[in-house]
């Protein structure tokens, strides 16, 4: 395997650009491509690899940061858990600060004298179950296919041990619906797509068919700056010979097949559900809903959660940068009012959010 300062040797990087400018030229016509994975999003904004590319080439960045496409409602759910008595809620770090209807968050909520705890893990939950046995344990999961296995192992063991007082809010997301959703949109005319890296170690290449069987191109890509340069390589080249595939660029890290086993655990826990995102509003068989054998575990069943009116930030336009319809320095809100200090959406709060990216290397 090649040591990670190769993925970012200059020479490789400058011959990789001149390979693009030559491809570039042969297209004929500027090429829109769009990188669903926040990690993505960040390591081109990191590496300045907009600014290499030949102005015909435009990177787009899509919805792939986890806690930026969880809707408004979802963060709402969230906020009524947290802040019934008896509750410890736990969740990632990243989730404290996104705001729901009318700014407040979390982190408001904890300041306020609410038990919310960040966890590096969710197998973390169990032992603050078993500490805390007169306590409800909530879990909020988010995430797409990489960490959502990592949950589903955690429901199983719970359920295996009989933990009563443990249960997970879950807002999980799949990729492949959204990208149907987003081949479909003529605001967007995508040539190709930059698939992540670490969902396609679980779910495969050929999960993303139908960017092909739309005539676009596609390249499961690595985060390093040669990944990224190699993966917008190989598109064009798909583009130039009018042969549009789903190729691995990420060998290192993805199999064709992906993991079997991990969505075979998926299978076990979780059902395909409906979901909401923002920006792109529900979409069909797009989330995790916990099966009914596991219930006892699901926040939704084991709590009474009303009916919430929820709205969207006023003047943020997080949607409209998830779908790729404008960039961050297009949403009037933009370094003024919503900055990393005292963000107004989500797309500033990630450290994988497009807004964040650009506000910290733009």
């Amino acid at each position: 395997m090649k040591h990670i300062d190769e993925y970012r040797d200059p020479a490789l990087v400058k011959g990789l650009l001149q390979g693009i400018e030559k491809r570039a030229a042969q297209a004929q016509a500027p090429v829109t491509i769009m990188e669903v994975c926040g990690s993505h999003t960040n390591a081109i904004g990191k590496y300045g690899i907009r600014g290499m590319l030949p102005e015909s080439i435009r990177l787009v960045s899509g919805p792939g940061c986890p806690v930026c496409v969880t809707s408004v409602h979802d963060i709402d759910c969230a906020l009524h858990l947290a802040g019934r008595s008896g509750v410890v809620f736990a969740t990632f770090g990243d989730m404290l600060r996104v705001p729901g209807t009318g700014g407040r968050s979390l982190q408001q909520l904890r300041a306020e004298g609410a038990d919310i705890r960040i966890v590096a893990s969710p197998t973390d939950c169990l032992q603050i179950a078993a500490e805390a046995p007169d306590r409800e344990i909530v879990f909020m999961g988010i995430g797409f296919e990489t960490t959502s296995p990592a949950i589903a192992a955690v429901i199983k063991t719970a359920e295996k041990r009989g933990v009563a007082n443990f249960s997970v809010l879950s807002a999980h997301k799949v990729i492949p619906p959204a990208i149907d959703v987003l081949i479909s949109d003529p605001a967007l005319a995508l040539d190709g797509f930059l698939c992540p890296g670490h969902v396609s170690i679980v779910i495969g290449a050929d999960a993303y068919r139908p960017i092909v069987d739309a005539g676009r191109s596609a390249v499961i890509t690595g985060f390093e700056p040669v990944d990224i340069l190699e993966g917008v390589y190989m598109i064009l080249g798909q583009i130039i010979e009018n042969k549009p595939d789903v190729a691995i660029q990420y060998t290192r890290g993805v199999k064709r097949e992906g993991s079997p086993p991990a969505r075979q655990l998926l299978n076990e826990v979780f059902n395909s559900a409906d979901a909401r995102w923002r920006g792109l509003g529900i979409i069909p068989g797009s989330g995790l809903c916990i099966r009914e054998e596991y219930q006892s575990l699901d926040a939704l069943h084991k709590f009474d959660i009303p009916e919430i009116q929820s709205e969207e930030p006023k003047g943020c336009r997080c949607g409209d940068i998830l779908r790729g319809i404008i960039r961050p320095p297009e949403c009037p809100l933009f370094r003024t009012a919503c900055n990393p200090a005292s963000p107004v959406g989500p797309c500033m709060v990630s450290s994988e959010g497009t807004c964040a990216a650009y506000y910290k290397y733009h």
